[in-house]
């Protein structure tokens, strides 16, 4: 049977205080909705359905953006869980096989997590994530007698004794999808808060003679984000676990807390990861590269061996090949550089083809917009371009050619020839002299006057 996952992303989130639906909010430069969707990727899931309701549209454009086969549902009113799960009913009416609810303000369930939840769906007909809370707060208690759930009570609506009991309510849950469905037809807004609370499938299930059990995590993967100091707690927690990761897979980090990475950034072993170094999403970093001091990379491919930095510049679109060398105050962007070619200080590469062995001297510019168009700048092997070089592109270098230095390439340089393009340099004699005596008497005339 297939697995089907029901994200619930509709909340407003108040207390962040933004315009911004609470589940764009980020983490790893990433929204917690897509945390929350990478998650239950983990079980290979036959169908994907997104709760929104506040930011609607701005939600099912990020879920899209992550899963373009995700479907998208809204709840148009705010009347509790139990109501936000019953929208993804359309959605799933030709569904059969397992449903499981996530939360699109939770990043932090680990997919080992909710495998083992499906896991238990063999023993039980409904499998609620549970924790042990440090302090229980104002979360639902689980109700048990071992792993067997009898109950879940919510905090509003506990007495002095259930409010004792530790075992918390992660709001993770899982069965099958007709099951759930038939018991949410059950459910009513006879409580506290006058909502149709998930939670309440639990006693409706016992009733009916079903069985439900616990399967328990720790709490820092239930975190919820409700506020913006919340969410500052969470981006530390998820560097400090990321930086621990990449160590682990032996990756050198020098200074690791001084290293951000995002929620996708993959790093090969033996790659050295120097302090201050920033990956933003979309940036795969092959085995034995090194990355140095106060560089900034994203939607980039660094392979094998490369050297990119200190401050240094990758944007999407650069592909580095196995070798290759940038240097400081270098951007690339859009632009594949090839094997061992050097790009090593003051230039910048937009729109452009490098060729193997290729060396960019200092300060050279593709000049890829015209202001309406990119065009695209193409350097063969093995060429030399000399510093201060200006390609307005479109325009192709041939291998092994040459520029000279301070030269404006505006048309097609074949392979072997060297472009000189600059004015001929003239010698003025005792002009400058003469230029600056007269300005010196000028500022002393106005000195005077003044």
């Amino acid at each position: 049977m297939g697995t089907a996952l029901i994200v619930l992303a509709a909340g407003r989130g108040t207390r962040m205080n933004s315009d911004l639906p609470k589940v764009l909010h980020e983490i790893g430069q990433s929204p917690l909705l897509h945390h929350a969707m990478a998650a239950g990727l983990a079980l290979e899931p036959e169908r994907m359905v997104v709760v929104a309701g506040h930011g609607a549209e701005a939600v099912e454009t990020a879920a899209r953006a992550f899963d373009e086969t995700a479907a998208t549902v809204r709840q148009e009113t705010q009347e509790g869980t139990g109501h936000a799960v019953q929208q993804a009913r359309p959605a799933l009416e030709t569904f059969s096989g397992d449903a499981v609810v996530l939360y699109g303000d939770t990043p932090f369930i680990r997919p080992e997590t909710l495998e083992t939840m499906l896991a238990a769906r063999a023993r039980a007909d409904l499998v609620v994530l549970g924790f042990e809370a440090a302090d229980p707060g104002r979360y639902g208690r689980l109700v048990t007698e071992g792993d067997r759930l009898d109950r879940i009570v919510e905090f509003k609506d506990a007495d002095e004794a259930t409010r004792a009991i530790r075992l918390c309510n992660s709001g993770v849950i899982a069965a099958d999808a007709e099951t759930l469905f038939g018991l949410l037809d059950r459910v009513t807004n006879d409580n506290a808060a006058g909502e149709y609370y998930l939670t309440d499938i639990v006693g409706l299930a016992r009733e009916a003679g079903l069985s439900a059990e616990v399967v328990r995590c720790e709490e820092a993967e239930t975190l919820g984000i409700n506020t913006r100091a919340e969410l500052a707690a969470a981006e530390a927690a998820f560097q400090t676990r990321r930086r621990a990761e990449a160590m682990e897979d032996g990756v050198t980090l020098l200074a690791p807390e001084t290293v951000t990475f995002a929620r996708d950034t993959v790093i090969g072993r033996d790659t050295v990861i120097e302090p201050n170094v920033v990956f933003g999403p979309g940036v795969t970093i092959e085995s034995g590269a090194k990355i140095r001091a106060f560089s900034h990379l994203e939607g980039c491919h660094v392979s094998r061996g490369a050297t990119v930095g200190p401050f240094a510049r990758l944007r999407p679109g650069a592909e580095l090949a196995e070798e290759v060398h940038v240097g400081n105050f270098v951007e690339i962007k859009n632009a594949q550089v090839g094997t061992g070619a050097k790009v090593n200080h003051l230039t910048y590469l937009g729109d452009a083809d490098i060729g193997a062995g290729t060396n960019i001297g200092a300060g050279t510019i593709t000049c890829n917009y015209d202001g309406v168009f990119k065009h695209r700048t193409t350097i063969g092997r093995d060429a030399f371009i000399g510093s201060n070089t200006m390609l307005v592109a479109p325009v192709t270098l041939g291998d092994g050619t040459m520029t000279a230095t301070g030269t404006v390439v505006t048309h097609n340089v074949p392979a072997g020839d060297m472009a000189v393009g600059r004015a001929r340099q003239t010698n003025k004699p005792g002009f400058a002299a003469r230029f600056f005596e007269k300005l010196r008497a000028a500022k002393a005339a106005k000195s005077k006057g003044d």
